[in-house]
């Protein structure tokens, strides 16, 4: 009376021991929850002009690694990472790329950009250091806590912290000291 492998396997784990198969959310269902936090993160970070860019380089990247992704995973922070990894790679070829033109729009489109486009913010906020504004970004905008933006730039949460509390220093002074100054002048 031979018992086949399977059988063995049954009896060695019993049926309460086996393991539960976990299977991720479709990816369709990522995008549609966390599109919007990558995209006010990808903008904050590389500004209007390149955030689609770095929004869309962010979901490809993503689509190819979930089948792989832990299913505990914190699939914000993994976005975010991503997103930050993307908008240093759209950052460096920009900055090696020229990029010739006859003719200068007049407007500045408001094209797939909610609410109300705001420079003077943006302005302010490429002012900052990368690090600075990386933090800003993913901890206001894309709540993120310092921890894990530590783990995307590669420093303690105390410098991450650190760099957000500098950051919005540095913007309440600059911005929010900029646009009182127009609205006293209006």
């Amino acid at each position: 009376n031979r018992m086949s492998s399977s059988d063995a396997l049954g009896s060695q784990f019993g049926d309460r021991e086996r393991l539960q198969v976990v299977t991720l959310k479709p990816f369709e269902d990522v995008v549609t929850e966390y599109g919007a936090v990558v995209l006010r993160v990808c903008r904050a970070v590389v500004g209007p002009v390149d955030a689609e860019d770095a929004w869309s380089e962010t979901f490809i990247a993503a689509m190819r690694a979930y089948p792989d992704l832990n299913p505990d995973a914190n699939i914000e922070a993994w976005l975010v990472t991503i997103a930050h990894r993307k908008a240093i790679d759209i950052t460096r070829v920009r900055a090696r790329v020229a990029v010739p033109t006859d003719d200068v729009p007049e407007l500045p489109t408001r094209i797939g950009v909610p609410g109300t486009w705001d420079h003077e913010l943006w302005d302010a906020l490429e002012q900052l250091p990368l690090k600075q504004r990386a933090a800003v970004a993913y901890h206001f905008l894309g709540g993120l806590p310092y921890a894990e933006i530590a783990d995307i730039l590669g420093n303690t949460p105390a410098a991450a912290r650190r760099a957000g509390a500098d950051g919005i220093a540095t913007l309440r002074r600059t911005y929010l000291s900029a646009t009182a100054a127009e609205g006293s002048h209006s």
